[in-house]
């Protein structure tokens, strides 16, 4: 089993930063992409961003320019840079971690993918 523990999310003025980081913990051997998702008040949970374990990044175009994933492999660490915070960008972040598909279909780890337990950001106009 894997464990993954968020922190930096809280509250912004619009145009400001945070930052949010997601550490796994446990059998970390099959943990391939990283990344962030989000949950707006009211509305489904929406990707936002994601790191392969070769550094190759994607973003959804509501935030591309403006906020940054980055991981630390040694430690089993991503974070999101997020700068130029808009009001909607207000949202709880939930990070995500993908074990190898090829690892899950031999067996070699259980689980398809981990889930944060959700850090909340709020921008504020």
């Amino acid at each position: 089993q894997v464990q993954l523990v968020e922190s930096g999310g809280g509250l912004a003025q619009a145009g400001g930063s945070l930052r949010l980081s997601c550490a796994a913990s446990g059998d970390t051997k099959c943990i391939a992409t990283m990344g962030w998702y989000r949950q707006p008040p009211g509305k489904q949970r929406e990707p936002v961003a994601f790191v392969t374990n070769t550094g190759s990044a994607d973003y959804a175009p509501a935030v591309k320019g403006r906020f940054t994933i980055a991981r630390d492999n040694g430690a089993y660490t991503v974070f999101l840079h997020m700068n130029d915070l808009r009001p909607e960008d207000t949202a709880v972040y939930y990070c995500n971690f993908l074990n190898d598909p090829e690892s899950v279909a031999r067996g070699v780890c259980d689980e398809p993918d981990y889930w944060g337990q959700g850090t909340p950001v709020t921008v504020s106009s």
